[in-house]
C-alpha cells in the first residue's frame, strides 16, 4: 500500500511537471509568435516608408517658368539737390535689391538696400548734404544672391538663381549663383562733359 501511495505521488508528480513544462511551452511559443508578427510588421513599414522616398525622388521636378528680369528706372532731383530713384520691376515681391548711386567724376557711391512691393521700389534721396554736384551719375539696380533672399522669392528665382534668365543676368563675384544687374546713366546739372556716355539731363531748380 505504501508503495502504491508512493508511485501515485510520483506519478501525480510527473503529470505536473508535464504540465508545467507545456505551459511554459506555450507561453513561450505566443511570446515568439508575437514577436515574429512585430518585426513582420516593423519591416512592412519600413518598406513602405522606403517605398514612398523612392517614388518621390522619381517624380519629376515641378517646373518654374524662367524669369526673364526687366527693370526700369527713373530719377529725379529735389530742391536740396538730391537724388530720388523710382523704380519698376518683374522681379517677385519681397526681393532685396541694392540701389546704388555714383557720381562717375569722383566715384563716390551711395547705396540703399530696398525690397520689391508690388512690382515697384523707391531709393534715396542719395547724396551729401551740401547737394550733388553738377555731371554724370550712374544708377545700378542689383538683385542680391538667392542666398540672403527669402524662401518665397528663391523658390521663384531658385536657389543659386537659376531661373533668372535675360541681359540683365550676370554669375555672382563671389560664386553664390546667377544674379540680375541693371545700370542706367544720369546727367545731373548742364555738364554733359563729365558725363561718361549717353545720359538724361536732369535738370536742378
Amino acid at each position: 500500500m505504501h508503495q502504491m501511495k508512493t508511485g501515485f505521488r510520483f506519478m501525480l508528480v510527473g503529470i505536473m511537471l508535464v504540465s508545467m513544462t507545456l505551459l511554459v511551452g506555450c507561453g513561450g511559443e505566443d511570446e515568439q509568435a508575437a514577436d515574429e508578427q512585430a518585426r513582420e510588421t516593423a519591416e512592412a513599414i519600413a518598406q513602405e516608408e522606403a517605398s514612398r522616398e523612392a517614388q518621390a525622388q522619381n517624380e519629376p521636378a515641378e517646373e518654374v517658368e524662367p524669369l526673364d528680369v526687366r527693370v526700369l528706372v527713373s530719377a529725379s532731383i529735389g530742391s536740396d539737390r538730391q537724388m530720388q530713384i523710382e523704380g519698376e520691376t518683374n522681379l517677385p515681391n519681397g526681393a532685396q535689391v541694392q540701389v546704388i548711386v555714383e557720381r562717375e567724376l569722383s566715384r563716390v557711391r551711395w547705396r540703399e538696400r530696398v525690397e520689391i512691393e508690388q512690382g515697384q521700389f523707391s531709393a534715396g534721396p542719395f547724396g551729401p548734404g551740401s547737394g550733388l554736384p553738377d555731371g554724370g551719375y550712374s544708377v545700378t539696380v542689383e538683385l542680391s544672391e538667392a542666398t540672403v533672399q527669402p524662401r518665397a522669392v528663391q523658390q521663384r528665382i531658385g536657389e543659386k538663381g537659376e531661373y533668372l534668365t535675360g541681359e540683365l543676368v550676370t554669375q555672382s563675384r563671389h560664386g553664390l549663383g546667377q544674379i540680375a544687374t541693371y545700370t542706367t546713366r544720369f546727367m545731373v546739372g548742364s555738364q554733359p562733359r563729365q558725363s561718361r556716355g549717353n545720359a538724361e539731363l536732369l535738370q536742378t531748380p
